[in-house]
């Protein structure tokens, strides 16, 4: 899905949280950067990986990362037009990891519960 600005990503987030966001820091409404502190403190939406993609300087990226963006890119340096992939790999490396993890949880529910179970009996 696409948001043609900031607000409107903010409402498609929240009403079908997607499994990553690739977030520009240029946005219309309300600003990028709010975008990420607004999705990271939002229940619906904090464990939603943000890539953040900016032509802003690369100065921001520590600030940013620590806020909760996943990645970030600089457009200028990401290489888009002459077809590179490390857009792509970090992207497939996210999802990748949060399949991973999310398969870890569901192997590890049922023992808690057992444990649950049997702490209760």
């Amino acid at each position: 899905m696409t948001a043609g600005d900031g607000q409107e990503a903010l409402r498609l987030a929240s009403e079908r949280p997607p499994d990553l966001i690739l977030l520009d820091m240029l946005l219309p409404k309300v600003g990028g950067a709010q975008v990420l502190r607004s999705l990271k403190n939002n229940a619906l939406t904090a464990a939603i990986p943000v890539v953040v993609i900016s032509s802003l300087p690369q100065s921001n990226e520590a600030r940013l990362k620590k806020e909760g963006a996943a990645a970030y890119f600089d457009k200028s340096t990401l290489g888009l037009h002459q077809e590179s992939d490390s857009l792509l790999t970090i992207v497939s490396t996210i999802l990748s990891e949060q399949t991973h993890a999310a398969s870890a949880a569901a192997i590890q529910a049922p023992d808690d519960l057992t444990r649950d179970i049997e702490g209760e009996a």
